[in-house]
């Protein structure tokens, strides 16, 4: 009798915490796609903070675990970067009568090369920090270079929010979410990448955890930019669109698999990737 009250006040507790989730959810989808895009990339933000967290608490992380979830984030950007930016940016350009291959891909290539731009600027940087000499000039140029590889990440956060007020084929409030959500899981390891080695460093605890969290505060920043713009130009969206595309499918190529593919369990790794892209092609094909 006991076991059957208890497992009655569990399915009742699980019920109540359902109910209220569904009241956020709606609440949220009331909102404004501003205020939207501010929750969503606070979020990626808070996820950076997190990685960067660690370094009160490891030395490192399990590389596994890390790996798996990097793999994953891969696969939900590759079908995100399809099924939720540039299939809709070209049904899009019909609507407008606008040259839909040239825009996209021009848009796609310019995300790619700002983020590649970021890349060099990190690595020029990466190469100067052998010794003591310069460490602030040396540590502000880090948290620079991050901040432009996160800008197209914010941009492609916002852009998919703000092209929800136009009710696009293949735009839905779960398809952004999953891209923010997607961007977060990366920005994990991302801040525990610059927290653990400014660690290694000599830099304290704090200062590690702070400069690591900092590289994530430009994502909110750029997200609410790039809603505007959404909302202001409707003609700019087909490239906005192409443009976070491009950003997102640079990270995925030049950061997220070769990483996933260093662990020695490589060909599970390439199934996380095969699974994350499968459930955000659902998630799409369904909701969308």
């Amino acid at each position: 009798h006991l076991h059957h009250i208890y497992a009655h006040s569990k399915y009742h507790l699980l019920h109540n915490i359902l109910i209220e989730v569904k009241k956020l959810f709606e609440a949220f989808k009331n909102l404004s796609p501003v205020w939207q895009t501010l929750i969503a990339t606070l979020f990626t933000w808070g996820v950076t903070a997190l990685g960067a967290s660690i370094v009160f608490f490891f030395k490192k992380v399990n590389k596994t675990v890390m790996d798996a979830m990097l793999g994953f984030s891969a696969g939900v950007m590759i079908a995100a970067s399809f099924f939720s930016l540039i299939e809709p940016a070209l049904e899009m350009t019909k609507s407008l009568k606008m040259n839909g291959p040239v825009i996209i891909s021009i848009g796609f290539l310019l995300g790619g090369t700002l983020l590649f731009i970021g890349d060099k600027i990190y690595n020029l940087v990466d190469k100067k920090k052998d010794g003591n000499k310069g460490s602030r000039k040396r540590c502000f140029m880090l948290i620079s270079s991050i901040t432009i590889h996160n800008i197209p990440e914010g941009l492609a956060v916002g852009v998919a929010f703000g092209s929800l007020a136009y009710n696009i084929t293949g735009t839905t409030l779960l398809s952004a979410l999953t891209i923010a959500l997607g961007i977060g899981l990366q920005n994990f390891p991302e801040g525990s990448a610059v927290s653990l080695p400014l660690r290694r460093e000599g830099y304290s605890r704090k200062k590690a955890f702070f400069y690591g969290q900092l590289s994530g505060v430009v994502e909110p920043i750029s997200a609410v930019i790039g809603t505007i713009l959404v909302l202001k130009i409707k003609t700019i969206l087909p490239f906005l669109l192409a443009f976070a595309a491009g950003s997102m499918i640079y990270v995925v190529v030049e950061e997220l698999i070769p990483e996933s593919q260093t662990n020695p369990k490589k060909d599970l790794m390439a199934f996380f990737t095969l699974f994350g892209f499968v459930l955000m092609m659902i998630l799409d094909i369904t909701l969308g």
